[in-house]
């Protein structure tokens, strides 16, 4: 039976610009059998063109089609809601802005007149892009953002993720971001199976190594979820953790098991 493979990246098939062990064979393996597979990723500093050459320079074959990050489908979200008139003040780096010129959303002249807010990794982070985002959501701009992952996995251990900007904005403002696009939100995940995957939730596998985003995405969207090992997630962790793995396996070389 033909299955489906949505596969996170940092922590899952690589950390930093190490391969996981196995990792391409596995997804070789896959595709040779016939099965679907596309690339998931959070991660907001990076387009997907990159994505798609850090994958194939791995030794990884993909195109740009099974590719799909948080500033794609933020970008996408807002083009599905915004007016005319509208525009956004966005907190990212150059892929984020990237991204939103390719659908043609305006940004803001002056962030306090913006209709939208998007907070996405910014590396450069200060207090006055704190302090315009702010003055927007006083003004009444909705405010979202393009992960909520606290950190990112690499090397060496972690580093401060998109999560940190959200935590930011929202010690100021009180409340709760009104939207997070990427995972574990049931915008990205229909999106992935409707228009990349084409196929029914049950036919698919969400293989990745965070429980609040990857884990907990694929249970409420009715994916098989799967947890690796090779990332964020210990052991530890996993012993009092809410959102639990149908499947835990120690790295994805072992993908092609199940």
């Amino acid at each position: 039976m033909l299955k489906g493979f949505i596969f996170d990246l940092d922590g899952t098939i690589y950390l930093d610009d190490h391969m996981i062990d196995g990792a391409s064979e596995a997804i070789k393996t896959l595709k040779e059998r016939g099965d679907k597979v596309v690339f998931l990723t959070n991660k907001s500093i990076a387009n997907r063109k990159e994505y798609v050459e850090k994958l194939n320079r791995l030794g990884i074959e993909v195109e740009l089609s099974e590719v799909i990050n948080s500033n794609y489908i933020t970008a996408h979200y807002l083009k599905t809601v915004m007016n005319q008139d509208d525009s956004v003040y966005a907190i990212g780096e150059s892929p984020l802005f990237e991204e939103l010129a390719n659908e043609n959303i305006k940004l803001a002249d002056n962030p306090a007149s913006a209709s939208h807010v998007v907070l996405g990794w910014d590396r450069q982070f200060s207090y006055d892009k704190l302090n315009n985002a702010f003055q927007a959501w006083r003004n009444g701009a909705e405010i979202l953002a393009t992960n909520p992952d606290r950190t990112c996995p690499v090397q060496d251990g972690e580093i401060p993720d998109c999560g940190a900007m959200i935590g930011a904005l929202e010690g100021a403002t009180g409340q709760p971001v009104k939207l997070i696009a990427g995972k574990p939100s049931s915008f990205m995940s229909e999106y992935v199976l409707k228009n990349v995957l084409k196929m029914k939730a049950d036919q698919c596998y969400m293989v990745g190594d965070r429980l609040e985003t990857d884990i907990r995405m694929a249970n409420e969207a009715g994916i098989h979820s799967v947890l690796v090992m090779t990332g964020i997630t210990t052991s530890a962790m996993l012993e009092t953790a809410t959102d639990r793995p149908e499947f835990i396996l120690e790295s994805v070389k072992d993908i092609a098991t199940l």
